[in-house]
């Protein structure tokens, strides 16, 4: 106990001393350690008035509770959604829109000529064009060089790692809106039609509808093209629904023992909105067979955020003409002495006022699962 005592004793002392406490103070907390320590000669601790007239005072009390207590709690994990099978990943040059073309439709098909006839010209289709581009996203944090130099807990350090986080969380958000905005889902449920949209809730059967609609999919000449279901994107209620699915033999709403056909790569959205039951649900292609459906742009040379630091406008000097040499960046500025933080980003996509984010229809589908 005398040597907690007498390291409490130290650890204010060299407080009040960085602090620039007078001398008068330091003898002052000096004394109140050492009466304590002499009470306990003998084991002398009957006298509890003037023991608790001293663990009360202001030093004593910042000692104990303030300076040996404080410690930070570990934070919290958030979910992450993992979009990248969904776009496709595409790099611009500036900020300005780029084109992009492409071909939806093939040629017309032969027909019979006979014998000294003259075939009838045939039509080529033009490609379809889409463009997008990139805009910045940033966050600002200003902070004291008082307040960097007063973390003992490593407090500000780790916020470096949560401005990053920060710069994914914004963008699956930014992603998650591609399909789930009003425009997007408008297109699917009245222009689309039941090829691109239901209302079911997330059953093998309503599944199993959402394939056969990928089934049918057609090019811009009417034409079958191989388009297929591979991505099932929900809400977060429908995880275990997922699963039921994806493990079970048989169709498990059918009285009858039929088998269950139904396969799909379950893909949770943690930023879909929606009350139970009436839970929404997607179903995406994915980039395959030539099928775009959404595109996530990037600006070249920044394929992921970055955290960056005002330099510090502050140089030592040893005289009023004499050569400057640099200093601690958290110093910060020469006003004030802030320390400025930004971390930015740069991402863009295909913006319509008819079709959303969809750059492609054909690889995307809908469902309210509203209906049971």
């Amino acid at each position: 106990m005398r040597r907690i005592l007498y390291a409490m004793s130290k650890i204010r002392q060299n407080q009040l001393r960085e602090a620039g406490a007078p001398d008068a103070k330091l003898t002052e907390v000096a004394e109140k350690f050492s009466w304590l320590d002499r009470q306990m000669d003998g084991i002398g601790f009957g006298n509890s008035e003037k023991l608790q007239e001293v663990m009360t005072s202001a030093d004593f009390t910042y000692a104990i509770m303030e300076f040996v207590q404080r410690k930070t709690l570990p934070g919290y994990q958030r979910k992450r959604f993992g979009f990248e099978p969904l776009v496709v990943q595409d790099t611009v040059p500036n900020f300005l829109p780029v084109t992009r073309y492409q071909n939806r439709c093939g040629v017309d098909d032969l027909e019979y000529v006979g014998e000294k006839g003259q075939a009838r010209p045939g039509s080529v289709h033009d490609a379809t064009k889409r463009q997008w581009q990139v805009w910045r996203w940033e966050k600002q944090y200003d902070f004291s060089y008082e307040a960097l130099k007063n973390d003992d807990l490593g407090y500000f350090e780790d916020v470096a790692s949560k401005m990053g986080e920060s710069a994914r969380r914004t963008l699956e958000k930014y992603v998650s809106r591609f399909y789930t905005n009003a425009t997007t889902i408008l297109w699917l449920t009245g222009t689309g039609g039941a090829l691109y949209s239901q209302n079911g809730r997330l059953t093998t059967t309503r599944v199993s509808e959402a394939r056969m609609a990928f089934n049918q999919r057609l090019d811009a000449c009417s034409e079958p093209i191989n388009a297929s279901l591979v991505y099932v994107v929900g809400h977060s209620g429908l995880a275990d629904t997922a699963m039921q699915i994806l493990n079970s033999t048989q169709v498990a709403e059918l009285a009858t023992n039929a088998v269950n056909v139904v396969s799909f790569t379950w893909i949770e959205d943690p930023y879909i909105t929606g009350t139970a039951p009436n839970l929404p649900w997607y179903g995406f292609s994915g980039a395959q067979n030539g099928i775009v459906p959404y595109v996530l742009a990037r600006l070249q040379g920044m394929p992921g955020p970055m955290i960056v630091r005002k330099k510090s406008d502050i140089e030592a000097v040893s005289s009023m003409l004499g050569a400057g040499t640099p200093v601690d960046p958290i110093l910060g500025d020469f006003d004030s002495g802030n320390v400025v933080l930004k971390v930015m980003d740069v991402w863009g996509t295909y913006v319509d006022g008819t079709f959303g984010n969809m750059v492609d229809v054909a690889g995307s589908y809908y469902s309210s699962g509203i209906a049971p």
